[in-house]
Parts: C-alpha cells; sequence; structure tokens
C-alpha cells in the first residue's frame, strides 16, 4: 500500500485521527447543505487550502494534489455546465474539489493504522451482523491509498498520448483500465503472500 502520510509536528498531527474523521464527516455534511453559491464555494475551497499550510503540508502539496484531479474538475464542470449553467456547475465542482481535498489532508496528517484503528471502533458494534471491521478499515484505507496511483496512471497516459501526437480517445480509457487492472492483480498478490486477502 502506498503511504500517503507524511510526518510532521502541526496541529492537524497531533489531532487524534477520530477528531479529523470526524471533521471531515462535518465539512462534506456542511459543503453539502451550504447555499449553491460561487462564493460560499470559494470559501470552503480557501478553507482547505489554509488548512493545508496550518497542517505543514504546505502550498506545493496543495497545488500537486488539485493537479492530480484536473480531469475530474474538467469532466464535473464540463457535465454540469451544459445542463445546470456555469455558476452552479461552478459552485458544484469547487465544493466536490475541496471535499476531495479534505480527505486528501487526512491521509497526509494521518498514519494509516490510526485510521484503520479509528474505523475498526466505530464498525466494531456491527460485529454481532457478520461484519469485519478490521477487514472494512483496510479495504476503505487502500481505497484511499489508490487513487493517486490510478490519477497518476492516466497522467502517464495522456503525457505519452501527447508526446507522439495521438488524441485523446476511448483507447486511453482501456489503456487505463487494463493498467489498472494489472495493479490490482500486482496488489492482490502483495495481500495474498502476507496473508491477509
Amino acid at each position: 500500500m502506498i503511504a500517503l502520510y507524511r510526518s510532521g509536528h502541526s496541529l492537524l498531527h497531533r489531532t487524534p485521527a477520530g477528531w479529523k474523521l470526524l471533521g471531515l464527516l462535518v465539512g462534506a455534511v456542511t459543503l453539502t447543505l451550504l447555499p449553491r453559491t460561487v462564493w460560499t464555494a470559494a470559501i470552503a475551497f480557501a478553507s482547505v487550502a489554509a488548512l493545508f499550510i496550518v497542517g505543514g503540508i504546505g502550498v506545493g502539496a496543495w497545488a500537486r494534489q488539485l493537479w492530480t484531479l484536473k480531469w475530474i474538475i474538467v469532466l464535473l464542470a464540463g457535465t454540469q455546465t451544459i445542463f445546470l449553467g456555469w455558476e452552479l456547475a461552478t459552485a458544484n465542482t469547487v465544493r466536490v474539489v475541496a471535499v476531495v481535498m479534505l480527505a486528501a489532508l487526512v491521509t497526509f496528517t494521518t498514519p494509516a493504522e490510526e485510521t484503520i484503528d479509528v474505523l475498526q471502533r466505530v464498525l466494531g458494534p456491527f460485529r454481532k451482523f457478520g461484519v469485519d471491521p478490521w477487514r472494512v478499515a483496510f479495504t476503505v484505507q487502500l481505497t484511499i491509498a489508490v487513487i493517486p496511483v490510478i490519477s497518476g496512471m492516466a497522467a502517464r497516459i495522456r503525457e505519452a498520448q501527447i508526446a507522439r501526437g495521438v488524441r485523446l480517445g476511448p483507447r486511453a480509457i482501456v489503456t487505463l483500465l487494463v493498467m489498472a487492472l494489472r495493479h490490482a492483480d500486482d496488489m492482490a498478490d502483495s495481500l495474498t503472500s502476507r496473508g491477509i486477502a
């Protein structure tokens, strides 16, 4: 599993994982309930950027994380502009990106083990229904860790196509799917060899 955690001594690093996950939940719900205006979205976006600085992650990491979301931003903004108009599309896209960036900040400032421990405690009561809290927590953490890997693959495919002068098309999606499945196989073999899967 790729380690997204970046060691540090900031206030966010010292905050318990449970509080950070609760903050992420509250932030996501709040952004969903707030009025859908460009100004509200801009304030939320700026607040997340400020949290990156407070967390000691820095503006550079914030910009790189934002860059990895560029195609998601284009897709969200483009499709919504057609049906909702540019203002509402901008507000919705910025809010979604703010939540994703907030989730990235939590992973940057929280060791994977702490996240898994918190999720295990939260899911503990569901054990009576046959739920394995450790497996669910591990799956969630693994999913979060794989997102930047897939983004990196997409970026490499685009760069290769630009270098060859090839237009983006369905082939890019097929190539990304093949690379993702191959990565999933490698990850499954690695987990199996460790007795996890």
